[in-house]
């Protein structure tokens, strides 16, 4: 009887570790790789901006110096924009407008 107990209780045990603990481990993983990969993603548009930013102020001959020498970053900034509202447009038109919809069809019920 009390092997039986003893068993038991070690199946209960293994099975929360395979159904909590397993799952966090890959949720863990995944998330990782989505930070190291933002971060890199972000810096190397930054680095291209800085480039973007450097061809304009330099390899225009001149066009953009005196009264004008603000409008590269001007430009640079617009782009970011750009690349901002493009990066917002695909996350709220992806997976996230499904929850949402999802999720306000729930609470109507």
């Amino acid at each position: 009887m009390r092997q039986s107990g003893t068993d038991a209780l070690q199946l209960v045990l293994d099975y929360v570790k395979q159904e909590t603990l397993d799952p966090l481990k890959g949720l863990g993983r995944y998330l990782l790789f989505g930070i190291v990969g933002s971060i890199l993603l972000c810096a190397g548009l930054v680095l291209l901006l800085v480039a973007l930013l450097r061809a304009l102020q330099e390899q225009t001959g001149g066009f953009f110096s005196g009264t004008t020498s603000w409008a590269p970053y001007v430009i640079v900034g617009g782009a970011a924009a750009v690349l901002m509202g493009l990066a917002a447009w695909r996350i709220l038109s992806g997976p996230a407008r499904r929850r949402r919809r999802s999720a306000a069809k729930a609470t109507k019920k």
